[in-house]
């Protein structure tokens, strides 16, 4: 059997791996040129700003790839307690450092794909093809057969790439429902959460002493200062920074307004990076105009041979760092279901993966709902897990085991149902409690 994967960004080589298991050929193609050095490619613009692989993230590939978390290292990414190495700032207070045993990867996004696509690319029975745009679908009697490719290099249209399996991993700008519509299938009903977020990051020379040897700081967004930002190590000694705003908020590019926005944020760090250490490069701006899940999962008709994942499937607001995590879990269902039948696999893939994307979802659009002029339903859950913010944060400051909680189920690696834990209430109850009792005279 063969397999064809439109787009080669984290989800489409994960993709590409598990198939490499069942196929004997796998086709990767992209638009972008696939270069094996560490380097930003153009078709994926958020790769020059900062990025965070959560700790189920991680497990998901060292499994998939045994040994990268130490190419990873070889390579100059910084291992770190995500906790003990990380001063985070949530709801505007300080959340109180201590190990966690919760092991995170600091490096670049380049570093990241380029150390994963070079795992691909050795693969024996997988043939990158860059320089390819898929234009279309071959399909007859309800199942797709493969893609219509026009080569980029000669501007040759209309080449046929055959495939038993075809899978959409092209991201945000996915043609899937356009090429469904073509083919007489409804296209898939969508949710939508426009937050209008933009942010602006800069690099910076690292050295020893910045931040009193913390390997990085994230302030993220509250009602009072919904302004958020985040500084990490990188390979080569570097420091990025990136800040963000929402609903027009935008941070400025320019050096003095760069740090006056950052000056803005309730923990110094982020700025004392930018007045103290030597910048790389200008600053660069990207948007991310709404978050989008579509629910294929809804249809009652879906064409055999076909499959639609990653960002194609839902985008998340990328200031949760959770999109390449859910692209690996999703690679894993993929392989679940290819491994149990050929016969509707897009559709059993949609049902396990909705399941899949139910939890950081939620997280997500919760969060950004939090914000007046974000549109979108607010119901009793989403309204009672924002309330709950407020003291759960005052928590934080006091009590590390409830930081440690939080963190794991932001790393996906507990379900959110364990931040209301009887033995997490107790303790946030006691930190509030302790709080708003007076001092002694």
């Amino acid at each position: 059997m063969t397999a064809a994967v439109i787009g080669a960004s984290m989800a489409g080589l994960l993709a590409a791996r598990v198939l490499s298991e069942s196929h004997e050929k796998v086709f990767l193609l992209d638009r972008d040129d696939l270069p094996e050095a560490v380097v930003a490619r153009q078709g994926v613009p958020q790769a020059r700003h900062l990025h965070g692989l959560l700790a189920r993230g991680r497990d998901v590939l060292e499994g998939l790839f045994p040994g990268l978390s130490e190419e990873f290292l070889a390579a100059g990414a910084t291992r770190v307690d995500i906790q003990g190495d990380i001063q985070w700032t949530i709801d505007g207070r300080r959340m109180c450092r201590a190990t966690s045993g919760l092991v995170g990867l600091s490096m670049s996004r380049a570093l990241l794909e380029a150390t994963v696509r070079a795992r691909v690319r050795a693969l024996p029975n997988v043939e990158l093809l860059p320089r390819r745009v898929a234009d279309g679908l071959i399909a007859t009697a309800g199942r797709v057969h493969g893609v219509r490719v026009t080569e980029l290099a000669n501007g040759n249209a209309g080449n046929e790439l055959t495939a038993d399996l075809v899978v959409d991993a092209s991201g945000r700008g996915s043609r899937s429902p356009a090429w469904l519509r073509e083919l007489g299938y409804q296209c898939p009903p969508e949710d939508r959460v426009k937050i209008g977020i933009a942010y602006a990051t800069r690099r910076f020379r690292r050295l020893p002493g910045h931040l009193s040897g913390r390997r990085g700081a994230v302030v993220n967004m509250s009602l009072d200062n919904p302004r958020g930002g985040g500084v990490s190590c990188e390979e080569n000694d570097q420091w990025i920074v990136t800040l963000a705003g929402v609903l027009g908020d935008d941070p400025p590019l320019d050096p003095s307004g760069f740090a006056d926005f950052a000056a803005s944020l309730p923990d110094p760090r982020i700025l004392e990076v930018i007045e103290h250490a030597e910048p790389i490069g200008d600053a660069l701006r990207a948007r991310f105009p709404a978050s989008v899940r579509r629910r294929y999962e809804r249809l009652t008709r879906f064409p055999e041979g076909y499959v639609v994942m990653g960002d194609a499937v839902c985008s998340f607001n990328p200031i949760y760092g959770q999109g390449m995590t859910v692209a690996a879990e999703q690679a894993l269902v993929l392989r679940d279901c290819v491994q149990a039948g050929t016969d509707a696999v897009g559709r059993r893939f949609f049902r396990r993966t909705a399941k899949v994307l139910a939890v950081p979802w939620s997280m997500a659009t919760s969060g950004d709902l939090r914000f007046g002029g974000v549109e979108g339903p607010r119901p009793l859950p989403v309204r009672l897990s924002n309330r709950y913010l407020r003291p759960l944060s005052i928590a934080l400051e006091q009590d590390p085991a409830v930081g440690r909680a939080l963190l794991r189920v932001a790393n996906l690696i507990d379900r959110p149902q364990r931040i209301v834990a009887p033995d997490i209430l107790f303790r946030v109850l006691r930190a509030n409690l302790r709080r708003r009792r007076p001092a002694a005279t």
